[in-house]
């Protein structure tokens, strides 16, 4: 019975549960203890700036990337293969919901909608934001 790894974390397969029960092992109670990566951070933020821009009303792939890169006067670009991606998760978690449409130049295209789940995670994720942003300013501010 030796402990598998899995991100340099130790853990039993609920086999090797060395209690016997249903109860997760130590070894698994930490690695669900383990922080966040740096990609379910940055993660984070295209969520939350996803979910902000939508808020403003629907848009089409494009057009969400396009508004973030001009609110932001082109400091952040958000491309395709992180945006789609992040779009079609935020559809299967039902925060957004899409449908079929056509841009300024009639071309069909997927128009995006926050809905009321995704409306109460925009309201959490802004929360978590500003909480962040207030203890780095505190560090900022006093060194």
């Amino acid at each position: 019975m030796y402990p598998t790894t899995t991100n340099k974390i130790a853990l039993y397969t609920e086999r090797d549960n060395p209690l016997g029960q249903n109860e997760p092992s130590r070894y698994q109670r930490i690695q669900m203890k383990k922080r966040p990566s740096k990609s379910d951070s940055l993660r984070g933020a295209l969520d939350l700036l996803v979910l902000r821009v939508l808020n403003r009303g629907p848009l089409h792939g494009y057009a969400i990337a396009r508004l973030i890169r001009e609110i932001t006067d082109d400091a952040l670009r958000i491309e395709e293969g992180s945006l789609y991606p992040a779009l079609y998760r935020m559809e299967r978690a039902e925060w957004v919901e899409a449908s079929w449409g056509k841009n300024e130049n009639n071309r069909r295209v997927r128009i995006y909608t926050l809905t009321r789940n995704g409306q109460q995670q925009l309201e959490a994720e802004l929360a978590g934001w500003e909480s962040f942003a207030q203890a780095v300013r505190k560090v900022v501010d006093s060194v």
